[in-house]
């Protein structure tokens, strides 16, 4: 039997696509170093940091591909490595993001600045590049949710604000701008000013992510946002009983109507499981989120149960911290992985366009 050759891999994995871009990932260099020693094969796959949720599972898919195409092979070692690509600057506002994913919900309460939070936090701890940016103006709880509530008020530096940093996150919010307690009381056009100025005059850096907790219902904020930046899409959020259902399918109706994809529908408060017996109760129903997915042909990205540990956190302003905990950690990383999977199949089917950057 003939030895294989580094060739043979390369051949093998030509038509292999980068998450992020959706392109060939051989021609840009993420795919090499490829060697064989005997039946056995190495090579060095590079993602960006984009790309970080999915890194292992990506490094598989490489490993079973070469399998399938080469039978000889008994084992194939992936190293991984990091590939350098910065965003350009997008949109009105000329932000430096890869992915500006809106997080909405047709109505309040359901726990959606908790999952805004719990995607961001997610992809930052799996090792990307995130910003957090509370677009509730009317109701802001991200600050409390990290416990940034007691933060200085940011300040302009060199002509930008100046985010507060949550673990080198930058986070914007309404909150750290007045007093707690008093209400923000502005119509549309102050709004609108005010989602300008987070975007376009906070210093966020160079970013793979910027989640936007939106608020509740089908106000005119996604509007302003698809008119001043290329959205990635919106999650959508909501519990499983039909009553948050119904507006639900609302708040995905009005991402379509100004353009912006949804990427994806979470169940929250999924079921209780009683922690002295173990057993399930379903006190808002379940599965209704997933079905209703599927009828609207939406992807479901998962399900969070209702967990007395997740109030716990957001009360403490902890919320990092539910990503430790066994009973509600892999339910949120299962929906951070799912989320960054759907954006790199995306991707796969319809390389995104490459951005020409702005000038100033």
């Amino acid at each position: 039997m003939p030895a294989i050759t580094a060739s043979q891999l390369e051949a093998a994995l030509k038509d292999f696509k980068d998450p992020e871009s959706g392109r060939e990932a051989l021609p840009m260099g993420q795919l090499r170093d490829f060697d064989v020693q005997g039946n056995t094969a190495s090579l060095t796959l590079a993602l960006t940091t984009h790309s970080a949720a999915i890194r292992e599972e990506t490094a598989e898919r490489v490993a079973d591909l070469l399998k399938s195409r080469i039978p000889q092979l008994a084992q194939v070692k992936v190293n991984a490595a990091t590939h350098e690509r910065p965003p350009t600057r997008v949109g009105q506002v000329g932000l430096a993001a890869k992915s500006v994913i809106a997080v909405g919900s047709g109505k309040g309460g359901v726990g959606k600045s908790t999952i805004a939070a719990a995607l961001a936090l997610g992809l930052a701890r799996a090792g990307s590049k995130v910003g957090l940016m509370d677009a509730d103006v009317y109701g802001p709880s991200i600050p409390h949710l990290l416990g940034l509530s007691g933060a200085p008020k940011p300040m302009i530096s060199d002509g930008k604000i100046t985010p507060v940093l949550f673990r080198g996150m930058p986070v914007m919010s309404m909150g750290f701008l007045v007093p707690p307690g008093e209400a923000v009381v502005w119509r549309g056009p102050m709004l609108h000013g005010a989602i300008t100025q987070f975007l376009r005059d906070t210093a966020w850096g160079e970013l793979d992510y910027l989640i936007i907790d939106m608020p509740p219902g089908t106000g005119d904020i996604a509007l302003t946002l698809s008119q001043m930046l290329p959205l990635s899409g919106a999650v959508v959020v909501c519990t499983p009983q039909d009553v948050a259902l119904l507006d639900a399918v609302k708040a995905i109706a009005m991402f379509r109507k100004v353009n912006i994809p949804v990427l994806g529908m979470v169940e929250n408060m999924s079921g209780f499981v009683c922690p002295d017996c173990g057993k399930k109760y379903d006190i808002f129903g379940s599965g209704g989120a997933r079905r209703r997915a599927e009828e609207l042909n939406v992807p479901f990205l998962g399900e969070v149960p209702l967990n007395m540990q997740i109030r716990v956190h957001g009360d403490a302003g902890t919320t990092d911290d539910n990503f430790s905990d066994k009973t509600v950690g892999p339910y949120l990383t299962k929906i951070v992985n799912a989320l960054v999977r759907n954006l790199a199949q995306s991707a796969a089917v319809k390389p995104p366009m490459l951005q020409l950057p702005t000038l100033g």
